[in-house]
């Protein structure tokens, strides 16, 4: 009994994205770069976000939560990712790679969350422009923020304790860059049919019902504008609404696509493939699209560089 009961394996080997040597070299400076941007660009937003009294709104705190998610998310992933680049084999613990499953999860919840939110937030913003004083306010904005991790972090424990039940007995070699919940499971010797039903109705339910909280709220949004007056109007709404839809159809599609299907239908090829979309890029491209058309923050990111450039020519002049 005590032999079934422990765990043989320690450690795991992630194989990471196979290829040449030259091959990986190249995609260690790429994923890098996009890496090091994905920082930066997100950080850039959230600095802007707390200093700027004019951004002071509900979303753009929704916006700074976003990216502040953002960093956590790709942190969790990207740097295992890039170790695989520059070795054939990169290890884990078991308890690091079942806290990497839940970290990992958990933020991607999160983030769900809060994407609905943002559309909401801008549902009420544009349907209901009268009432968004009262129904968006600060301290609603900070419920808001806070259900959306809370919620996020809890709605995958169930999951991760059922899968840090496991018993891993051999092999030990982990067809991915991280610890995905599919190639976990091949590895268990335990019987995983009730921890993967699990996980994948929990996935695909939480999944496609935020999903259609949020396309249900940017339906709305366009109905409301075809029915503008004005056309200035309708294409200022229109612009900032496709930003937020380019993010939620990308980050949408690939999850979807890696997650709601049923685990026989898992190719571990493919999955590492969709998983850079979401793990890699994804958290770049968020703050690209909501700076890039956004006249408010273009406009606080200058003035926050003009400050920059002045003290430091101050600073320069006295020495």
């Amino acid at each position: 009994m005590d032999g079934e009961n422990r765990t043989t394996v320690t450690e795991f080997i992630l194989l990471g994205l196979s290829g040449s040597p030259s091959l990986r070299l190249t995609l260690f400076v790429t994923f890098l770069t996009v890496y090091l941007l994905s920082l930066l660009g997100n950080t850039l937003i959230i600095l802007i976000v707390l200093t700027d009294p004019t951004l002071q709104t509900p979303m753009y705190t929704f916006l700074g939560n976003l990216s502040f998610l953002e960093i956590w998310y790709t942190t969790a992933t990207v740097p295992k990712l890039l170790a695989t680049c520059l070795s054939e084999a990169v290890t884990i613990s078991v308890p690091g790679c079942i806290a990497q499953f839940y970290f990992f999860f958990s933020l991607g919840a999160t983030e769900c969350i809060l994407l609905a939110v943002m559309a909401y937030d801008r549902y009420v913003a544009i349907c209901s422009p009268l009432r968004y004083a009262l129904l968006m306010n600060a301290h609603i904005c900070l419920r808001f923020s806070a259900g959306s991790w809370t919620g996020g972090f809890t709605v995958t424990l169930p999951t991760t304790i059922l899968v840090s039940r496991l018993n891993f007995c051999g092999p030990q070699r982990i067809n991915h860059f991280f610890c995905d919940s599919d190639p976990i499971s091949k590895l268990s010797c335990s019987d995983t049919y009730f921890v993967e039903t699990v996980g994948y109705t929990c996935t695909s339910v939480f999944i496609l019902s935020s999903f259609l909280l949020t396309f249900s709220s940017y339906a709305n949004i366009v109905a409301t504008v075809v029915r503008l007056a004005s056309r200035e109007a309708r294409k200022k709404t229109f612009s900032t609404c496709a930003s937020h839809l380019t993010v939620v159809t990308i980050y949408y599609g690939t999850l979807m696509f890696a997650y709601v299907r049923p685990p026989a239908k898992y190719n571990f090829t493919i999955g590492k493939v969709v998983s850079v979309f979401y793990c890699v890029l994804t958290p770049l491209v968020n703050p690209l699209i909501y700076t890039l058309r956004n006249q408010e923050v273009k406009k606080a990111v200058r003035k926050v560089l003009a400050q920059k450039a002045f003290f430091f020519t101050r600073n320069t002049k006295k020495f």
